[in-house]
C-alpha cells in the first residue's frame, strides 16, 4: 500500500484563530505587492526587504552619478594626460604625480591651504563660541543682535567679496579712516602684498562663517546643565573659569565638530582669495591655494593639463581625508 505524504496544517497558537495557507496566487502577488505574513508583527506585516532599498534608491543614484562616478573619473584621469577639452588622453602612470612632487607652485599652494586651516581653524572654534555665550541669554533687544551675527552668513560670497574690496582697497574705508585718524601716513596695502592677501581673505572666511557656527554652539549651550554653572559660581568661580571649566567641555563635541568642517572648508577656499588676489591669486600667485592651483593648471583651455589638475585633487582629497580622520580619532579619545 502505497504511502501518502501528509502535508503539516497550520496549527493557531492560543487565542489566535488558525492561519490560512495563502494560495499560489497569493504568494506572487505577495512577491509583488507588500502584504501581511501569518509569522510577522506591528510594522513587519507591510514590510519587504527591497522596501528600504526602493525609498533609498534616488539618494544613491544621486551619489553615485554626483559622487562616486568624479571620484572615481578623476582618480582615472589622475593617470592620464587628458586635456580640458577633452579628445584623446594617453596613459602616462605616475609621471602626473612625480610632476607634481617636483613642483614648487604646487607646494607654495599647499603650503597657503595649510598655513589657512591652521590660522583659521582655532578662531572659527572659540570665536563664534564665545559669540554665542554672549547672545545666549534672553536680553531685551537679543534677537536682533542674533540676527545682525547670522546676516553675513545669507549674503552671497561674491557680494561680501566685493564688500570687502571696497573697505580694503588704498581709497577704501580702512585706510582712510586710518588715515584721518593719524594712525598711518600712507595707505596699507590690504589688496597687493601677498601676505596681507592672505591674512584679509582669512579675516573674510572668518568674518562670514561666525554666525553659522554660532547656531551650532547655540544648540550646544542649550544641553549644558544650568546646575553646573551655579555650582561653579557657589564655589567662587568667576565668569572666565565657569567658561573654561563648565562651557567648554559641555561642547567640546560641538567643537571638534565645527573644527572638522572648518578645516575642510579651509582647504577648499577660492572665491576668497580670488576676489581679493584677482584671477591671478595674488602678485605672481603668490596667494594661490590648492583649489586655485587646480584651476590654473587644469581648466585653462589652451595649456591646461586635467591629468595633472586630476593629480593635484587627489592629492587636495588625501590632505582632506587625513583631517578628518585625525578630527576622528581626537574626537574618540576625548570621549573615552
Amino acid at each position: 500500500m502505497a504511502s501518502k505524504t501528509l502535508t503539516p496544517v497550520p496549527v493557531a497558537a492560543p487565542g489566535r484563530p488558525a492561519p490560512e495557507r495563502p494560495s499560489g496566487v497569493r504568494r506572487l502577488l505577495r512577491l509583488v505587492k507588500p502584504g501581511p505574513t501569518a509569522e510577522a508583527g506591528g510594522a513587519a506585516l507591510y514590510r519587504r526587504w527591497w522596501l528600504p532599498w526602493l525609498w533609498m534608491s534616488p539618494a544613491i543614484l544621486g551619489v553615485t552619478v554626483f559622487g562616486v562616478y568624479p571620484f572615481l573619473n578623476t582618480l582615472l584621469l589622475s593617470f592620464t594626460n587628458a586635456k580640458p577639452l577633452g579628445g584623446a588622453a594617453d596613459f602616462v602612470g605616475l609621471d602626473n604625480y612625480t610632476r607634481m612632487l617636483d613642483d614648487p607652485d604646487f607646494w607654495l599652494a599647499t603650503r597657503n591651504s595649510l598655513l589657512y586651516a591652521v590660522i583659521v581653524v582655532p578662531l572659527m572654534v572659540l570665536l563664534p563660541l564665545m559669540l554665542a555665550v554672549l547672545v545666549e541669554k534672553n536680553l531685551p533687544g537679543i534677537g536682533f543682535f542674533r540676527s545682525a551675527f547670522y546676516t553675513p552668513v545669507l549674503a552671497s560670497s561674491v557680494v561680501v567679496g566685493l564688500s570687502w574690496q571696497w573697505l580694503l582697497s588704498d581709497q577704501g574705508l580702512v585706510n582712510t579712516w586710518l588715515e584721518k585718524a593719524h594712525l598711518i601716513r600712507s595707505a596699507i596695502p590690504f589688496l597687493s602684498d601677498s601676505w596681507l592677501i592672505l591674512f584679509s581673505a582669512m579675516g573674510l572666511t572668518i568674518w562670514k562663517g561666525l554666525g553659522w557656527y554660532m547656531i551650532f554652539y547655540l544648540a550646544a549651550l542649550g544641553n549644558v546643565p544650568k546646575e553646573l554653572h551655579e555650582a561653579a559660581s557657589v564655589d567662587g568661580a568667576g565668569a572666565i573659569r565657569r567658561f573654561w571649566h563648565v562651557t567648554v567641555p559641555g561642547v567640546r563635541t560641538s567643537m571638534m565638530l565645527v573644527g572638522t568642517l572648518t578645516g575642510i572648508g579651509s582647504l577648499r577656499v577660492f572665491t576668497e582669495i580670488y576676489m581679493l588676489g584677482g584671477s591671478t591669486g595674488g602678485p605672481g600667485g603668490a596667494d594661490r591655494t590648492l583649489p586655485f592651483y587646480i584651476r590654473d593648471v587644469a581648466l585653462d583651455p589652451l595649456t591646461g593639463n586635467a591629468g595633472y589638475g586630476s593629480a593635484v585633487s587627489v592629492a587636495l582629497f588625501a590632505l582632506t581625508l587625513g583631517l578628518t580622520l585625525l578630527s576622528q580619532r581626537l574626537t574618540k579619545e576625548d570621549e573615552s
